[in-house]
């Protein structure tokens, strides 16, 4: 017998001992981190609120409780019970019975009264029927992206499973060496912007942290083919962690599905939903522009398919000798600071991913609580000496006086932004400005994937701010459904219209000018001197919207899809006046990442500064080593770093 079927034989037996000898356990199985504990008395276990709390203490696991199919009543029944217990104003749209796990999920617009106060109404669905809820949200706009992900997974829950069960093996075997190190290896991001990738490695295990591609510069991707990166290949690691679903962190995850993982990925539920709708159009984009896309869209399916979303605050084994906790970065939706703990309290690393320390309109601040923390690898976009940006208040009165100013000369005014978490948040602005009068009412066009990654947004209302979770709960006070956004569905004709139309703001993808229908724009706004050009966020080195902020005023007309103009030497004069509006970035300034750090207690030994062009880093790292007499380094691409 394996250790790990011992191992459950002797859960099995412990757990009987701990119940009432009227409560069953038919089998006890690992799924992934969680125990899944069958029984033939769901509805007794049911009864006991405090029962599983208890034993997942006792055992210090995640324990699901599951009905033992034997058992189930027929679904025709039960969904008529469900119905009857959950309250009418839930708005349940949707029961989904799977009778291999006994679980139901219900799909409700309002997903916390089918839970009820301390899960109170899904104790009393499981009392009256017996089957275990899960539930998750109607989306409040309907998202293409997570119905098809919830239908994706729905379609393969059994080889899913499979995956879970194998996952699960592998995280509760038991330890092979008496070594005792820990090592992150430098795979790409360091001293430069982009490419994320890392190797977190013990002598059990190898993590990989991120793994995305680096804007602005095809073909440079994370260093994986180095041997202290995956050695004989993907297959070698135990397990992939994604911190958020930006391209640069995320771009290269399903690569690693072609040459053969096929291992886990831990991330956030909105990440695994928003790295399926960036990771497909990557491809998409590559396709139009003539480039051989790195890998297809069956690997993107079988990223999803592998991914184990963890909720904020869960302490989750992730190895024999690693447990994961995700907190919120404040960055994006979904994203997230990675605290490993490694060993029985023998050393704790935390990522910091892509964080905002304060809080924005769509998010809470970045969380920097930890119990221990001895190394912190640390984002740096914003760590100059000179990086302080401009106060939200302050930048939000500056966007309003822009498009005050266009709509005065009757202009229009073209915001490129990254579809995932700059655009809500400017939409956010834009509509309370609207709302409040201190703009004119106009028509704001969303183009790209905004409107996608907004109906995600709202499918996720519990990863955003208090107040603004609040708002969407309530759908006639929801902003993102206010009349004034317009979907654009991509076509020029309907481009060419709102050109030649009344004063208006467009937002569109990409954020850097680098690709996608923000280069259509340009051809069709470019030459219109009454016409203004916003940038609000990050314009990475060797992007055209760099080369813009920077003063180019002349572009080739091939890279914007425009005709030649008037001049005749293809090329596209930019007539349009361009303004740089700061303070709505994503990521902390340099006084936001040397609070994070000062306000951390107790304050790590060692902080790695990474994911910063060189001078970023090197400042960064400098004034952290002085201010706070911490070990500090600017590590480069491809070093080793070895702790204890």
């Amino acid at each position: 017998m394996s250790t790990v079927e011992q191992q459950l034989d002797d859960l099995q037996a412990e757990i009987t001992s701990e119940l009432p000898s009227d409560i069953s356990v038919s089998s006890v199985k690992y799924e992934g981190p969680e125990l899944v504990v069958y029984t033939r008395d769901p509805k007794k276990f049911a009864q006991q609120g405090d029962l599983i709390r208890k034993l997942a203490s006792k055992l210090r696991k995640r324990i699901t409780v599951r009905p033992d199919p034997s058992v189930l009543s027929r679904p025709e029944h039960a969904r008529q019970e469900i119905m009857d217990v959950v309250p009418e104003e839930a708005g349940v749209s949707d029961l989904d019975f799977h009778a291999d796990t006994g679980e139901v999920v219900i799909e409700a617009e309002k997903p916390g009264m089918v839970i009820g106060r301390h899960g109170s109404t899904l104790r009393d669905i499981t009392k009256n029927v017996g089957w275990t809820p899960e539930v998750v949200r109607t989306p409040p706009i309907e998202s293409s992206t997570v119905s098809n992900v919830r239908s994706f997974l729905k379609q393969e829950r059994d080889e899913r499973r499979d995956i879970l069960e194998r996952v699960g093996r592998q995280i509760h075997r038991e330890e092979m060496s008496d070594d005792e190190y820990v090592r992150i290896s430098t795979l790409g991001c360091c001293r430069e912007v982009g490419r994320a990738s890392f190797i977190l490695s013990t002598p059990e295990t190898r993590i990989l942290i991120d793994c995305g591609d680096k804007p602005g510069a095809e073909g440079e991707v994370p260093y994986l083919h180095a041997p202290e990166a995956l050695g004989a290949g993907p297959q070698n690691i135990d397990a992939v962690v994604l911190t958020h679903a930006h391209l640069d962190h995320s771009a290269l995850i399903p690569l690693l599905f072609k040459y053969g993982y096929d291992g886990p990925i831990y991330c956030t539920e909105p990440t695994r939903d928003l790295m399926g709708l960036l990771t497909l159009d990557y491809l998409d984009v590559a396709a139009k522009e003539g480039r051989s896309p790195p890998y297809e869209s069956e690997q993107v399916r079988e990223a999803i398919k592998h991914c184990i979303p963890l909720e904020y605050g869960d302490v989750t084994d992730i190895a024999p000798d690693v447990k994961l906790t995700f907190h919120n970065a404040g960055h994006i939706l979904g994203s997230a600071v990675s605290h490993f703990h490694i060993g029985d309290g023998l050393y704790n690393v935390a990522f910091s991913g892509d964080i905002h320390y304060t809080d924005t309109r769509l998010f809470n601040g970045a969380v920097n609580d930890f119990p221990r923390v001895e190394t912190l690898v640390l984002e740096s976009t914003y760590g100059g000496r000179n990086d302080y940006q401009t106060d939200q208040k302050d930048s939000e009165e500056k966007l309003k006086e822009v498009i005050r100013e266009a709509h005065e000369k009757g202009g229009k005014v073209l915001i490129p932004a990254f579809a995932v978490g700059r655009s809500q948040e400017i939409m956010l602005v834009l509509e309370e400005a609207m709302r409040s009068g201190d703009i004119p009412s106009m028509p704001v066009h969303l183009d790209g994937m905004i409107w996608e990654a907004t109906a995600i947004h709202t499918t996720y209302p519990e990863y955003l701010r208090d107040d603004l979770r609040d708002r969407i709960f309530h759908e006639d006070e929801n902003p993102f459904l206010a009349e004034e956004f317009n979907h654009i569905d991509g076509g020029e004709e309907e481009r060419q219209d709102v050109a030649d139309g009344d004063p208006c703001i467009i937002l569109s993808t990409s954020g850097m000018v680098t690709g996608g229908p923000i280069m259509s724009w340009l051809g069709h706004i470019g030459p219109d001197p009454d016409s203004t050009l916003v940038f609000v966020g990050y314009q990475a080195q060797g992007t055209l919207g760099r080369r813009i902020q920077n003063g180019w005023d002349e572009i080739p007309a091939s890279e914007v899809g425009a005709m030649n103009d008037d001049n005749g030497r293809g090329t596209l004069s930019l007539n349009v006046t361009v303004e740089t509006v700061d303070g709505f970035s994503g990521h902390a300034d340099r006084a936001g990442l040397e609070n994070f750090v000062k306000t951390m207690n107790p304050r790590p030994e060692k902080v790695l500064c990474v994911h910063g062009d060189e001078r970023s880093v090197q400042d960064l790292s400098s004034a952290l080593y002085h201010d706070y007499n911490m070990r500090t380094f600017a590590p480069k691409n491809l070093e080793t770093f070895r702790f204890l």
